[in-house]
């Protein structure tokens, strides 16, 4: 099957009422539309996927911007699959990269987190006290991070979200950034697991803020002159570009060449220094790390191709603008949607069970279909409100590979010898089920020795007691005795200075007065 890179992009009437919006696939090198699921009308913010992979078929999200309702695709088909009622008006959403968990804000501040396969509304608090912008989960899902017209951006921990001891306990965030002044329109989080990732927020305060999350500090802060509405990093986090409402794109590089002496050239990274850190963007600056890009268009969104070379621009004049990030050289315009508004755009592998575009590497006979090989991702609707009853009692759902099988009924692609799986199940579901009757006996055995071993120690120890109680009570006694008997013969003996005859004067002098008597 040959990869090819497509663009996905959402569009929106300019004017709320004056007509429905879509969500296209276009070939990134053509422009050409290769795939269209109309009736869709979503804001920034409002659209997210989860790509065709691991044998299940992938699905799209749009939250409506004028009504309570989130339309679910499938790119099997061209047509909606189905609506969810919610519980209120969402003003973003996004899905953790595995399609686990959809998360979606409202315009009071209010966050909602349900699970995709159940429906199961997991938790729903007020996190901010203003207009939910944006959401996005880290790329192990582990964290969701939120950003409000409050100007704060919040990072909250999905395990907590999600643990039924604290489902009556408001929830805490993990940590809370709060170093802007106005809105915050954009979030963008760095590789790695969470907390060690980087995130990037970018806000109308005319400031970019790169934070790391272990430490839970801000690095850098990057002042431009004019208010920042989106911004897209590039994968390798070498550079970023922000753009404002007004068309101008600005990109930073987070790498400089520096030229020493005695090292000759040698590349820093730019800023890190902390809060104090702000490195101001002009213009006009002839420093290589700075670099401007103007649209004549109001600027609605960005994002980078796979390969890190193209730059992608919705505008809200429905054009998208294909840039060469190298030279900045204008490509491409797909004008296919002139008079919307692009309220979303990135770009993805081509599904291989596209619809119109079925991949020849999937076999499909004649009267097959798509969802025969690959099955769709299990979609539930949303619940509208918290239910114990239903987390106890629901499943976790899982979709196995149809399995190909041979004219002999033993399966073609999927042989698993029966002895093979049960090593492997003993291996790696039951580790201590490997010898189980002789490691058993062998530890019983080692148990016993072991136990015997400590019984002797103890007694050792106790005779060891016991001799040294004896000798030390004997001793005292001993001690005791020969005090006493010095205290005695102290008594009896005459003090220095006396003789025998002055003891006993006083008792001659008695028996004269008996005789005079």
């Amino acid at each position: 099957m040959i990869l090819q890179e497509v663009v996905l992009c959402a569009t929106a009437p300019q004017a709320l009422g004056s007509g429905s919006g879509a969500i296209v696939l276009h070939d990134v090198q053509t422009g050409t539309s290769l795939a269209s699921f109309k009736q869709s009308s979503s804001a920034p913010h409002c659209t997210s996927f989860v790509e065709t992979r691991d044998g299940q078929g992938g699905f799209i999200l749009a939250a409506q911007q004028d009504k309570s309702i989130l339309n679910v695709y499938n790119f099997q088909k061209d047509q909606l699959a189905f609506k969810i009622v919610l519980p209120e008006r969402l003003s973003c959403i996004a899905l953790d990269n595995a399609g686990s968990f959809c998360a979606g804000g409202t315009a009071q501040g209010r966050i909602y987190l349900w699970e995709v396969a159940s429906g199961i509304l997991y938790n729903s608090w007020d996190a901010h006290y203003r207009h939910v912008n944006v959401l996005k989960f880290t790329h192990d899902s582990a964290a969701l991070i939120s950003g409000s017209d409050d100007s704060g951006v919040s990072v909250w921990s999905v395990a907590r979200l999600v643990d039924n001891d604290t489902q009556n306990e408001l929830p805490t965030p993990y940590c809370t950034l709060s170093d802007h002044t106005l809105p915050v329109k954009d979030i963008i989080c760095g590789l790695g697991a969470f907390p060690t990732c980087r995130v990037l927020t970018a806000s109308l305060d005319h400031s970019v803020k790169i934070w790391d999350l272990s430490s839970q500090s801000l690095l850098t802060t990057f002042h431009f002159p004019k208010p920042i509405s989106s911004a897209v990093w590039d994968i390798t986090e070498r550079s970023f570009f922000a753009a404002s409402p007004d068309g101008s794109i600005y990109q930073v590089n987070l790498f400089r060449q520096r030229t020493e002496k005695h090292a000759g050239q040698t590349i820093e990274a730019v800023g890190g220094a902390g809060v104090s850190d702000i490195i101001r963007v002009a213009d006009e600056d002839s420093n290589s790390r700075k670099r401007l890009i103007s649209v004549d268009q109001p600027i609605t969104v960005l994002t980078i191709s796979l390969t890190s070379s193209l730059l992608l621009v919705g505008t809200a004049t429905g054009l998208i603008h294909i840039y060469d990030i190298a030279s900045h050289q204008l490509l491409r315009t797909i004008s296919t949607h002139k008079g919307m508004s692009i309220s979303h755009l990135t770009t993805m592998l081509k599904p291989p069970d596209l619809v119109g575009h079925i991949s020849l590497s999937l076999n499909l006979g004649s009267s097959a279909d798509a969802k025969d090989i690959i099955p769709i991702r299990s979609v539930v609707p949303f619940h509208r409100m918290k239910d114990s009853k239903a987390r106890e009692a629901h499943e976790v759902a899982m979709m196995l590979p149809v399995q190909d099988e041979t004219p002999g009924g033993i399966p073609s692609a999927y042989d698993y010898p029966e002895a093979d799986f049960q090593r492997d199940h003993a291996f790696f579901v039951q580790p201590n089920a490997i010898g189980t009757s002789e490691a058993s006996s062998a530890r019983v055995a080692e148990l016993e020795a072991e136990v015997e071993n400590l019984r002797e120690q103890l007694g050792k120890a106790k005779g060891i007691n016991d001799v040294m109680w004896e000798t030390v009570v004997q001793k005292i006694m001993t001690q005791e005795k020969q005090k006493a008997a010095v205290e005695g013969q102290n008594a009896t003996v005459p003090g220095e200075g006396e003789n025998e005859n002055d003891v006993e004067r006083p008792r001659k002098k008695g028996k004269k007065t008996e005789s005079k008597k």
